[in-house]
């Protein structure tokens, strides 16, 4: 499944490292292909894709990998369960187009993106061993510090949609189980992108194998 609207935005000739950036709930894959091209002229040898959610936003516009209409606490994990083989074929699919294997492989998550990306983790074998999150949170609190991941939580200190708190407290827990973690709270920042948080992304997937 390599949805038609996901963006090749950099595909070299032998790819050392494959980047898969994931947006928001009723956003597309063209939201954040400024991020990726950025992330492209830091990596050169990287194939970079912004990767289009499958289906329909519930706002009127946009893509999602689960409906956060009526969404709660106790239903969210359900959700996020019923879409997540969606979510692990995708990475597949880009793993294969790419020659890259988990080890290869960074998902760069914002907000839903950022929700799949770190759930994916807590999966038997977790699908890549590098994960940037944005404005992200885990449904519930971390079962299982997969072997070998890294993990990079980037959040606003003033972000009203996903309180920053969730990031906060899912550092302390990976920590807790084991898992190598960075984490950034930016003074100011809302529920979005800003340079600081753009250049954490490129200093994170900089330093990156490959």
């Amino acid at each position: 499944m390599t949805p038609s609207n996901s963006i090749v935005v950099a595909r070299p000739a032998a790819p050392a490292m494959l980047v898969l950036l994931f947006h928001g709930v009723g956003a597309s894959a063209a939201d954040l292909v400024p991020l990726a091209r950025l992330l492209a002229a830091a990596r050169p040898r990287a194939m970079v894709v912004s990767v289009e959610a499958p289906f329909p936003s519930g706002f009127g516009s946009g893509r999602q990998w689960f409906s956060v209409q009526g969404v709660t606490e106790a239903n969210r994990p359900e959700r996020i369960a019923q879409a997540m083989p969606a979510f692990i074929a995708a990475v597949s699919d880009w793993q294969k187009e790419a020659g890259a294997d988990p080890g290869a492989t960074t998902l760069v998550g914002f907000s839903q993106g950022a929700i799949m990306s770190l759930e994916s983790t807590q999966v038997e074998a977790a699908p890549a061993r590098r994960v940037v999150s944005i404005a992200g949170r885990f449904a519930t609190p971390v079962r299982r510090a997969a072997p070998g991941v890294r993990f990079h939580l980037i959040h606003g200190d003033q972000d009203g949609v996903v309180p920053a708190a969730h990031s906060s407290q899912a550092a302390v827990q990976l920590r807790e189980l084991g898992a190598q973690v960075t984490i950034d709270l930016l003074p100011g920042l809302g529920h979005g992108i800003d340079a600081r948080a753009a250049q954490l992304v490129l200093d994170y997937v900089g330093a990156a194998q490959g």
